[in-house]
């Protein structure tokens, strides 16, 4: 029965890696892969984290199960840095649980909403590729709207009008930070705005958080999330660690549910919980307990901030000198100075992201999204006449 299969496309990103990897040149620069590099194109394990295995690997008494919750120390300790730490449960109406990284809380909050009721999903596009890839397998409707103008702003009115358009039984599915592939976030006005228009409307928000700290910082990163959370009765929140934390391997996560009345929230978690064991049954443990132990010791929360610090002062500085290039051939560059993460779209077409793959070695993803911090104050001047030849 096996052979009824039909042949599925290979993944894009993975061809991409497979290329270069193939690519017999020294100089070749991979903008592919979206994980942070260091200024000499490493990807290192955090100075906090290897601290905290240390200390996991020599008192852990236990590998015994968890539970479809997970770590909940974990879960509870990263509750201040993304909701506050006034009350980061608001009053009772937020509970959490661990999942296999982001990509596992973003299918648990799709299935959650299917299970509701829900029919469709509303998303800006360009989005990053699983959110319609998970959509898609659970038979949930994506409605799209414009996220940004090629002027390098929100489109505004876009948005405006998927939620004016919306329809009971519908969710909207906003990044809260550092958007991929764009980098083009909301500014807080906007935020506001779209904190009042959610609230008007009957639509569920759905927050998805994977790159706290690495825009602007990490009290700045959750405004817009903590904005809409304060206007609206219910939402849900997709998080991950894999980034700030660099456990991209060990696939750390959570999920966050907020209800209107306190006494829903263990019937709205139980749900939660039942997906999980039909799906991965519990998460995975190493790298959410590294995470709990970090923010669990002052010392190693603070070099864990330190070290956030140092992965967006080397971003912005590589976003500085792209946007000093100004044009580059036909391509404006400037607008990259003001976008946030690890992600932009170069305004390449399919033939000239081919062009910058066979002429220079530099590999982009089709779209012309490129990761930023695979460019080095040794490699970017490569880069920019490489666009400014292919441009031209």
């Amino acid at each position: 029965m096996l052979t009824n299969l039909q042949q599925q496309p290979a993944d894009a990103l993975l061809a991409l890696i497979k290329l270069h990897n193939d690519d017999p040149r020294a100089d070749k620069i991979d903008l592919g892969v979206g994980v942070y590099r260091t200024g000499e194109g490493d990807t290192p394990v955090f100075r906090s984290i290897k601290a905290a295995e240390a200390k996991l690997v020599a008192e852990q008494d236990s590998k015994a199960y968890l539970g479809p919750e997970g770590d909940m120390g974990f879960v509870e300790a990263l509750m201040p840095y993304v909701f506050g730490k006034a009350d980061p449960s608001m009053g009772g109406r937020i509970e959490g649980m661990q999942t296999p990284g982001g990509t596992g809380s973003l299918r648990l909050a799709l299935a959650m909403v299917k299970r509701a009721g829900y029919h469709r999903i509303i998303v800006g596009v360009p989005s990053w590729p699983n959110h319609a890839q998970i959509c898609a397998d659970l038979g949930l409707e994506v409605v799209e709207f414009n996220h940004a103008l090629a002027s390098g702003n929100t489109d505004m009115d876009a948005l405006r009008g998927a939620i004016a358009n919306a329809r009971e039984g519908d969710a909207i599915l906003l990044h809260g930070c550092c958007h991929n592939p764009t980098g083009i976030d909301y500014s807080n006005a906007e935020w506001d705005e779209i904190a009042g228009l959610i609230a008007a409307s009957k639509i569920l928000p759905i927050l998805d958080l994977a790159y706290q700290g690495l825009g602007k910082g990490m009290e700045e990163d959750a405004y817009g999330l903590r904005r809409v959370l304060a206007a609206v009765p219910e939402a849900l929140i997709c998080y991950s660690c894999d980034k700030n934390f660099g456990l991209y391997r060990d696939r750390v996560g959570a999920l966050y549910a907020m209800v209107a009345d306190p006494a829903d929230l263990a019937k709205v978690m139980s749900n939660g919980h039942n997906l999980a064991r039909a799906n991965w049954s519990q998460p995975p443990d190493h790298g959410g307990a590294a995470v709990r132990l970090v923010l669990e010791d002052e010392k190693l929360t603070a070099d864990w901030l330190a070290e956030l610090d140092e992965m967006r002062d080397r971003m912005r500085e590589v976003r500085a000198k792209l946007a000093e290039a100004g044009t580059a051939g036909s391509a404006d560059l400037t607008p990259m100075g003001s976008q946030n993460g690890l992600f932009s779209i170069v305004p390449l077409n399919k033939d000239q992201v081919l062009a910058m793959r066979t002429k220079h070695g530099v590999y982009m993803a089709g779209s012309g999204r490129i990761n930023v911090a695979g460019l080095t104050m040794g490699n970017i001047d490569k880069f920019i006449a490489a666009v400014a030849d292919v441009t031209a």
